[in-house]
């Protein structure tokens, strides 16, 4: 295999931080601590986030990057009218310009308001929540287009279970759990403060309603673990069945308020019974209740682009009370992110024009195929899967696409208009543009091409239904990624998220789709049965690890993540051996080149979270918190233990018959 390091590479660094190593804990006994716990020990969270370390500092290098081409727009004065330029700078200074919003108040949203408060009876509901959906706002189901993912070659419309104002259902339930209970209890507050300050009439009683709805929705809920099985998410209904599964609930007049009716005569529901159950809450729940749960759901949406009394109530609940953020961040940050998350492609465009050289593209493309080729390696050789299977997995892996920096081709915004005076207006359509483009995708073929991020986000993904592995510009940058490196960091840190997102492929979920990206079946009784035992064994492993007192990690909501670890710095290991090509890798600052690999896995983990946000975490995020991803998945790695001396009485030391391998 080709070398990642480049020819004219004389002398290439480490890539290692070997400053922030901790001498005073053994790599044996705890590596993440070895390698970041001087890091750990010298630095503070910054005060506007829940969370500090390789990722969010990374995310924190590319925000005043998009600043400067945002703020370039906004000072050309030369622009035409519906120019890309014209609406990065006004939609940035619509968002700028607190004076303005804080002498509107909430008026912007009058019309909104007026309409919410004006319904007469529950047959409004249908065509309510569509076009609150429509634009942006929550509600307690959600119609979306996307792939049917038992034929990967049309699209189809679904619907899923959704309407809660706090993170995870837990929050509502746990009632012997203090935390839980308390953020409850600042939440209903919240909402009598918001409401109040919107001039609804009884803001505390209505408050107090809002959140036994809330409640009694979170009740009949799927769980996120019960949410990850792709197969018991997937319900194929006619129009007429699902009528049978609300009845009375108006659902033909729900799906063409949403655009849809006319251009399927199926969906697909993922929580059939929550959508029966939901059907009785809104039986029994008076409409008075209602039409204050919509006016929360829009004012919850909007707050943060309302006169200052609303946006800071919202950060003062949502980031202070809920992931303990004590601080606003800068506000032309909070710009930025409006930006991005509306215009994404157009700015992405500028910033990959700016600051990805066509160079890290073409070496990034060397490395994706290494390790492709060191997987297809790797299932020939499993001992625990069979001949047929294993032809099986080999063929979608040769049909994996990997999508590399940015887009073939730009994502088209002409559509939507942007207004400097218009904050709300903006957000609104915004939303409404992206709801449009979604819709309008029934009955045409899969777009291929599509990405599901921007080229500016730090991150990588696997998609089941395009079997596709997309990696975005901006994570192709140190600590992931160095150009200045020896091959056997960029191995263990970029290599292992390839492997990472490869390895989604084959994890609890991917698994489960074949190489064209449909749910299909494609093992035997037998292999399946084996790989369960290796995921069981994952999932203990990781239920006992507990980052905050009293709350451990969940091995099941996080299996796939774990799994992906876990396979993919194996994968990238065996990809790095094989880039040697025999010959011995180099000794840089005192260190081997398999200590260079697992020491460029490890740092970038490094992290450091609020409890607050961690407990967050623990609820919603599928994967597990930073100290666990490095530790937990070395205790599995042969290598590690040749490479760090890791013996019987070390505290990372696991029975070789214990340690998990899947991939």
């Amino acid at each position: 295999m080709a070398a990642f390091a480049s020819a004219h590479d004389a002398t290439p660094i480490s890539g290692i931080d070997t400053q922030f190593i901790d001498r005073s804990v053994r790599a044996q006994d705890d590596f993440f601590q070895y390698l970041n716990g001087t890091w750990l020990k010298t630095t503070e969270i910054p005060e506007d986030k829940s969370s500090w370390g390789t990722f969010a500092k990374l995310r924190d290098d590319v925000l005043p990057q998009l600043r400067s081409i945002i703020e370039a727009a906004d000072a050309d004065k030369k622009h035409k009218t519906g120019s890309d330029a014209q609406k990065i700078g006004d939609l940035y200074a619509s968002y700028m310009d607190e004076k303005q919003l804080d002498a509107l108040g909430v008026k912007p949203l009058a019309g909104e308001l007026n309409h919410i408060r004006g319904i007469k009876d529950k047959k409004a509901f249908p065509r309510l929540i569509a076009h609150l959906s429509e634009i942006g706002v929550g509600t307690p189901y959600g119609i979306y287009v996307s792939q049917d993912a038992r034929a990967s070659t049309m699209y189809a419309v679904g619907i899923s279970q959704s309407g809660l104002g706090l993170p995870d259902r837990d929050y509502y339930l746990k009632k012997d759990d203090a935390e839980m209970a308390s953020v409850l209890a600042k939440y209903q507050a919240h909402i009598a403060h918001i409401l109040k300050l919107a001039g609804h009439s009884e803001p505390e009683a209505s408050a107090k309603a809002i959140v036994a709805l809330e409640t009694a929705l979170a009740e009949v809920q799927w769980t996120k673990v019960e949410n990850r099985d792709p197969v018991k998410r997937y319900n194929k209904m006619g129009l007429q069945e699902l009528a049978t599964l609300s009845p009375g609930y108006d659902w033909q007049g729900a799906l063409a308020a949403a655009g849809v009716a006319g251009k399927t005569d199926y969906v697909i529901v993922n929580q059939p019974s929550y959508l029966t159950a939901l059907n009785s809450v809104m039986e029994k729940t008076e409409l008075a209740t209602w039409k204050a749960y919509f006016e929360w759901a829009l004012l919850r949406r909007a707050s943060p682009y309302l006169s200052h009394d609303f946006a800071d109530a919202h950060f003062a609940f949502f980031s202070t009370a809920l992931t303990g953020v004590a601080v606003k961040p800068p506000r032309w940050k909070s710009a930025v992110s409006l930006v991005e998350g509306s215009l994404g492609e157009v700015l992405g465009k500028l910033y990959v024009a700016q600051h990805f050289p066509p160079e890290r593209k073409a070496r990034m493309e060397v490395l994706v195929q290494n390790l492709l080729a060191s997987y297809k390696t790797s299932i020939d050789a499993l001992d625990w899967m069979s001949p047929e299977t294993k032809t099986e997995a080999q063929a979608k892996l040769a049909k994996f696409t990997p999508k590399i920096g940015y887009p073939n081709k730009w994502r088209d915004y002409s559509a939507l208009a942007i207004k400097k005076n218009d904050l709300i207006g903006n957000a609104m359509r915004a939303a409404t543009f992206s709801y449009q483009r979604m819709v309008e995708k029934l009955g045409k073929p899969v777009d291929r091409e599509e990405w599901g991020m921007t080229p500016q986000t730090v991150n990588a993904y696997y998609n089941p239904s395009k079997n596709e592995i997309v990696f975005p510009a901006a994570i192709l940058q140190p600590p992931f990624f160095d150009a200045r490196a020896d091959d056997a960091v960029n191995y263990g840190a970029i290599g292992a998220v390839i492997g990472h997102e490869i390895s989604h492929g084959f994890d609890d979920k991917g698994s489960q789709s074949d190489g064209d990206g449909n749910l299909r079946d494609w093992w035997s009784k037998q292999d399946r049965a084996n790989f369960k035992l290796k995921t069981d064994a994952l999932v203990k492993q990781y239920d006992a690890y507990s980052p905050v007192k009293g709350y451990n990690v969940n091995g099941a909501l996080t299996l796939g993540e774990n799994i992906a670890d876990n396979s993919g710095l194996a994968i990238a290991y065996k990809a790095y051996k094989l880039s040697l090509g025999g010959k011995p890798a180099p000794v840089i600052d005192g260190l081997t080149g398999d200590q260079r690999f697992y020491m460029g896995f490890a740092q970038v983990w490094r992290a450091k979270v609020r409890d607050k946000q961690q407990i967050v975490l623990i609820k919603t995020d599928p994967h597990s918190p930073g100290q666990f991803r490095a530790n937990g998945t070395l205790v599995n790695q042969a290598g590690f233990y040749e490479a760090f001396g890791v013996q019987p009485g070390d505290k990372m030391y696991v029975a070789p018959e214990q340690r998990v391998n899947i991939w």
